[in-house]
Formats: C-alpha cells, sequence, structure tokens
C-alpha cells in the first residue's frame, strides 16, 4: 500500500464518512458527492489520518443496502476524495463487489464489520489486492446483534474470536501485516461488555497488530452519562483517552478536531 500506517509511531485517526440516509448521528448529512468530499477534506485538515467512508448503516436494528445501492453512495465518494488528496481511505463494507470497485477507485483499505464472515469473496478480494482489512468482531448482524447478547467472559472470547480469523485470513492468503483488529465496542454487547473491553484492551495487544476502538457517541456512553446522542462527546473523549491508554492504536471518531486535542496529550503522556 503506498499510503502506509504509521500506528507504531502515534495513535492514529480516522474520521467516519457516513454517505447513507440512516446512519444514527448524521444520516442523511453527507449523502451528495460534493458535501461527503468536503467534510471529509474538512476532517483531513482537522488531524484525520483516515477517512473511513459508510454506504451502509450499520446502527443497532438497520437492515442491510443493496450492492447497488451502497455502491452509488461510496464509489463517487471515494474517487472525489482521491481526486483531491492523498489521505488514507477506508471503506466500511461486507461486500465483496463493494470493497472490490472501491479499491479500484482508490481505497486503501476494508472496513469489515463481520470479520470476513458474510461475503464468501471478501477475503480473496483482499487477498488479491493486497489491501489492509480490519477484521471486527460482532455477535449476529447489525438487525439483530442488540438482541440480548451474552457472554460469559467478553475479553476471551473475543480473543478466541481474534485468533481464528486470523489463522482464515492466512489461508487465504493476506498478509499479517495487513490485518487490523477491532473489538467491536457496540456491536452485539452489553453496557458492561463495552466497559471491559476498554478497560483490558491491553490484552489484545498480544496479536501485536494495530487495534481500532471505535466509542463514538455509542448508545453504552449515553446509558452510563444520562446524555442524549447530540451530548455524548464528553463521554465520547473520555473513553478515546482511555482506550489509547490502554493500547488502541486507531481510534475511529466523529469530531476529528476534539479527538486530535485529546489524542496527542494523551499521547504525549504516555511518552513522557
Amino acid at each position: 500500500m503506498e499510503r502506509e500506517l504509521q500506528w507504531r509511531d502515534r495513535p492514529l485517526i480516522m474520521g467516519v464518512l457516513n454517505v447513507t440516509p440512516d446512519s444514527f448521528l448524521d444520516g442523511g448529512k453527507y449523502a451528495t458527492r460534493g458535501k461527503a468530499v468536503d467534510h471529509a477534506l474538512q476532517m483531513a485538515e482537522d488531524g484525520a489520518d483516515i477517512i473511513d467512508v459508510g454506504g451502509e448503516s450499520s446502527r443497532p436494528f438497520s437492515k442491510p443496502a443493496s450492492i447497488d445501492e451502497e455502491l452509488m453512495r461510496v464509489i463517487p465518494v471515494v474517487e472525489g476524495i482521491r481526486e483531491r488528496s492523498n489521505i488514507p481511505i477506508s471503506v466500511d463494507t461486507c461486500k465483496a463487489n463493494v470493497a472490490r470497485e472501491a479499491y479500484r477507485a482508490g481505497a486503501d483499505i476494508v472496513n469489515d464489520i463481520s470479520g470476513l464472515r458474510y461475503d464468501p469473496e471478501m477475503a480473496d478480494v483482499v487477498s488479491n489486492a493486497k489491501v489492509k482489512v480490519i477484521i471486527m468482531h460482532m455477535k449476529g448482524t447489525p438487525e439483530t446483534m442488540q438482541t440480548a447478547p451474552y457472554y460469559d467472559d467478553v475479553i476471551s472470547e473475543i480473543g478466541t474470536f481474534f485468533e481464528e480469523r486470523i489463522q482464515f485470513a492466512a489461508a487465504k492468503g493476506i498478509e499479517q501485516d495487513n490485518i487490523i483488529l477491532d473489538p467491536g465496542i457496540g456491536f452485539g454487547k452489553r453496557v458492561e461488555d463495552n466497559l471491559k473491553i476498554i478497560k483490558y484492551l491491553d490484552v489484545f495487544k498480544r496479536f501485536d497488530l494495530p487495534i481500532l476502538v471505535g466509542t463514538s457517541m455509542k448508545g453504552f456512553i449515553g446509558k452510563i452519562t444520562g446524555s442524549t446522542l447530540k451530548g455524548r462527546i464528553e463521554g465520547t473523549l473520555a473513553s478515546v483517552a482511555i482506550a489509547i491508554w490502554n493500547g488502541a492504536d486507531i481510534v475511529r471518531v466523529h469530531d476529528v478536531k476534539k479527538t486530535k486535542k485529546v489524542v496527542g496529550l494523551v499521547d504525549a503522556i504516555k511518552k513522557a
């Protein structure tokens, strides 16, 4: 990959760019190509290291988009960003065809919330393109994941999942250096599960792979702080700070400018 991720040097910020009509925070806000590209460039200026483009909502109880819908939403935006910036682009998709076309349009990373499980062709697309892939843990699907999720030991179970998925990826020819791990906060997790993941995040450092954490504006923050959706920024920033302290290498957020300051301070303290 031309645009390497220097995750061993400092924590990286992934800016969320939802080009969907129904995402939980900003659905429809960046639904046109021009608005989406402009927002991506603004996030890059604010300090984003990666732009994550999503054309299908993964909020709890959401229904999947068709391949044609997702392609129509995602590809023009990836092309538009790449025409104007060299920033690494991630595409949030579980569909191999979308991943393939996104790579051709200039994307560098496939962010597969299914962990290469939903589309049998996805692993081959990633392997052949030699792009990076984010393998995320999720129990169920976005439509079902928050229907009474349960774990005996959430940290151990996610670790076992990562082991199996890394072995699967290797068998498909995906280089280990191209794998990023995401424990999937909010994806088939109870409030206590999300808290444990952040607290014991360093357990996953044993894989020696970059760890991505996405807590931004999620429901567990609102439940703990008693905040409405728009009032979860303080909780988000607190969770980002603790996640980085405990080993997160990449944080996926909506507000890049505020996160940049938090990340810089926590990283400076860790390196003092």
